[in-house]
């Protein structure tokens, strides 16, 4: 297997451009004036709100921007579905650092938003993000079905069989419902099954979003599964390999969690170079499915090697 490329200059360009459009439209989706048929906008919520939306890669807002480009659509069309996917994101992240789930008191170099606020607020700036996201795609500018099929990709992405489901999946897996409380032994298929629900739900709904908005005939859309599966699930295992690895404080959160919490994951399993074999071989799939969509596809193709070479 080769070893994975840096990823170029442009796409860095390119993320961080993506980055700046989207942190723009969630601070307007989340500024304080009250919209139509609305009472009042809370202070401190939206406050809460802000500091959970705010920072991150925004790799998700990325694969729709990207995703619907490859079919002619402008950014300025897909930014409000890009927006309403890091408002999910940014909900899962706020609910999965509060004691009761991960119990993390920094993230994106910041203090959690619980640590920030307080648990109360921190679970209600997360409920409000889950549904800004839906109230975004319900008035974005678009036929109905666009704006129904959207919301029933993104609403099965998030829930039971998507993210949500992924992190049960996840506190079994740790021993939280056990008697003992041991950790449980999973296999291969087992951890990539969590971790295709738990982290790859998301960004394949990214990348089916753009399918949607692009009006993309079956094949397309398959090859763009196919990369975005290869993508979700070599995006955890870059994660796990950062946690064992990392440096926290380029992270901008705590490393060496997995290990204590005795998480499932494919360093636990492989250890690390069997991990690094596996993230080779995902983004490899990764880059081999965009092969129909050729020279249109460089974007996404870079992103697949940024994503097993980040260090953040």
């Amino acid at each position: 297997m080769k070893p994975v490329t840096a990823p170029s200059q442009a796409l860095l360009h390119r993320l961080d451009a993506v980055a700046t459009a989207t942190e723009t439209a969630l601070m307007a989706a989340l500024d304080d004036a009250p919209r139509l048929s609305e009472v009042a906008r809370p202070t401190r919520l939206l406050a809460a709100m802000r500091h959970g939306a705010t920072g991150g890669k925004r790799i998700r807002p990325f694969l729709v921007i990207e995703s619907a480009a490859l079919f002619g659509v402008a950014e300025a069309a897909a930014l409000p579905v890009a927006t309403a996917f890091e408002c999910v994101h940014c909900y899962s992240l706020i609910h999965d650092d509060l004691p009761a789930m991960d119990d993390d008191d920094l993230r994106r170099g910041r203090p959690t938003t619980h640590v920030a606020f307080d648990e109360a607020t921190a679970v209600l700036a997360g409920d409000s993000l889950l549904t800004l996201a839906f109230e975004l795609l319900a008035n974005m500018n678009a036929d109905s079905e666009t704006r129904v099929a959207l919301i029933g990709l993104l609403a099965r992405a998030s829930g039971v069989s998507g993210m949500a489901g992924g992190q049960m999946l996840d506190l079994e897996a740790e021993g939280r419902f056990t008697t003992d409380h041991r950790p449980l032994a999973l296999s291969l298929m087992e951890i990539e099954r969590l971790q295709a629900m738990k982290t790859g739900a998301l960004l394949m709904a990214a990348c089916e979003a753009g399918a949607i908005l692009g009006n993309a005939k079956e094949p397309e859309r398959h090859a763009l599964a196919d990369y975005a599966r290869a993508l979700g699930l070599a995006f955890q295992v870059a994660d796990d390999l950062l946690d064992t690895e990392g440096d926290a404080a380029r992270l901008g959160k705590a490393t060496a969690k997995d290990a204590e919490r005795g998480k499932a994951t494919l360093v636990s399993l492989l250890g690390v170079e069997g991990a690094r074999k596996r993230l080779a071989e995902l983004i490899a799939n990764a880059e081999a499915a965009l092969t129909p969509f050729g020279a249109r596809a460089a974007m996404l193709r870079d992103c697949a090697r940024y994503i097993a070479a980040r260090e953040k």
